[in-house]
């Protein structure tokens, strides 16, 4: 029986070394890798861009408005015109022709065939604002805080994606050592069935002992399979957020280190001046402090610009009045001023410049109340971290006292002055405090980032 558990034990530990061989990600390829290829990231991106074409002086409305169109047609007739009761001249002497009978001679008709006519023309037409009470001024520098806002908009997103990213990242490191841990407990595991057996062909133990420890590799070995199949989903998880294969094999660092805690506190001191919420808001004041401004244009006067320049070619067919081809060319240019200048719209002006006011009111308490509970947060994360680090500190010593009661219960158990369950218990002892420690670990430097990301500090410092 214990053979037939130690084959497939034996397949899976050979296929667990597997992984040794893949590639290793580091923190900071990973943190390259999703800046480059996640899609929440991409999209961010994006909206910069398209904030940053409207911010340009191509949608700003200094620029003129030039329009040219032109034309052409053309027109053939094929016309035959009659004169009933009309009689033809003499030439010489003016009067009715006669036949020779004395007959007056019927005016013949008269046929036009192809008369062809064209008509071309072509002109250009500007138009320049050149006042408008300096509301294209004040919307242009909106637009330019507008870009701003946006870019902060997408650190936003980069900061949060990256805080998912590191997350994931950290699971699998946990899982990675938690893995190494279980394998260790399952090789002592198979070695005391091998010690088990030897004891009770010898007579020094009974079957008992041997059953006692076939259980304990078999559920070890489950242990192992269940964190396997938690280390290949969470790898499936992070190749989402670095939107790559999702088959794609890597090994990630598990080395941590923790940032000083006078550089800490020197990024908490700067954190209203960092916070990515507060900026926001602060971009947002100077938005509607533009508003106001535009609205209030709308009290002074526009004036305009413009002018012209017109080409008319107009080629006539002859006619029957007119049996020659007749000619007209045109050129003109001009130019122009308007003045508008609206001295009571109805009180429309009045009611958004008030509006305007009050929603910049509004956003002044939005950033005391987003200050007040960003300050909160940092407080909260800043003792969270602090408490977590003291957690693994102790965790550290924990799994150095289980490791010398482990060492002694071997001892001890090897000289056959404790049972197997005695010995058990010291195992399960030492792997719950390494589990522990590793989880504590990581759960102190996910809480540091997260202080990074409240003080503003997340994407410039090196992980």
């Amino acid at each position: 029986m214990s053979r037939v558990l130690l084959f497939p034990l034996t397949v899976l530990m050979c296929g667990t070394g597997l992984w040794a061989q893949d590639r290793l990600l580091s923190k900071s390829e990973a943190f390259a890798l999703a800046l480059e290829n996640n899609f929440g990231i991409q999209v961010a991106k994006n909206d910069v861009l398209i904030a940053e074409n409207n911010s340009s002086l191509l949608n700003s409305g200094f620029l003129p408005n030039l329009t040219g169109n032109a034309g052409a047609n053309y027109q053939r007739d094929d016309s035959t015109f009659e004169f009933p009761g009309q009689f033809a001249r003499d030439p010489d002497t003016g009067g009715p022709l006669l036949d020779d009978d004395g007959n007056p001679v019927p005016r013949p008709n008269t046929s036009l065939y192809k008369a062809e006519a064209q008509r071309y023309n072509a002109a250009l037409t500007a138009n320049y604002t050149l006042f408008d009470g300096l509301g294209r001024w004040y919307n242009y520098k909106r637009l330019k805080e507008q870009y701003q806002l946006t870019s902060l908009q997408a650190r936003e997103t980069i900061e949060n994606t990256m805080i998912q990213m590191f997350s994931v990242y950290f699971e699998i490191a946990r899982l990675t050592e938690n893995k190494k841990v279980q394998q260790q407990a399952l090789e002592i595991s198979k070695r005391r069935i091998t010690r088990s057996e030897y004891a009770f062909e010898y007579g020094q133990n009974t079957k008992l002992d041997i059953l006692n420890a076939q259980v304990d590799v078999t559920n070890d070995s489950i242990n192992l399979l269940n964190t396997e199949q938690q280390l290949a989903n969470a790898k499936r998880d992070l190749n989402v957020v670095l939107a790559q294969n999702l088959n794609e094999r890597f090994a990630v660092d598990t080395l941590i280190s923790f940032i000083p805690k006078l550089l800490l506190e020197d990024y908490v001191d700067q954190a209203t001046l960092n916070n990515v919420a507060i900026m926001q808001t602060e971009r947002n004041l100077a938005i509607n402090a533009y508003d106001i401004k535009v609205s209030r244009s709308g009290y002074l006067p526009v004036l305009d610009l413009n002018g012209f320049y017109g080409w008319n070619l107009n080629q006539n067919a002859p006619s029957a009045f007119f049996p020659g081809v007749n000619v007209n060319n045109d050129r003109n240019f001009g130019l122009g001023a308007r003045l508008t200048w609206n001295l009571f719209d109805g009180g429309g002006t009045a009611v958004r410049v008030k509006n305007a006011k009050i929603a910049k009111k509004n956003q002044e308490l939005l950033k005391k109340q987003v200050t007040l509970e960003v300050n909160r947060d940092i407080e909260n994360a800043l003792a969270i971290y602090e408490n977590r680090l003291k957690i693994f500190r102790i965790q550290e010593q924990n799994v150095l006292t289980n490791q010398n009661n482990f060492e002694r219960s071997r001892e001890q158990f090897q000289l056959g002055r404790i049972t197997s369950i005695e010995f058990r218990q010291a195992q399960i002892n030492l792997l719950n405090a390494q589990t522990n420690k590793n989880l504590a670990k990581y759960d102190a430097k996910l809480a540091e980032l997260q202080l990074l990301q409240l003080t503003g500090q997340l994407l410039n410092v090196a992980l």
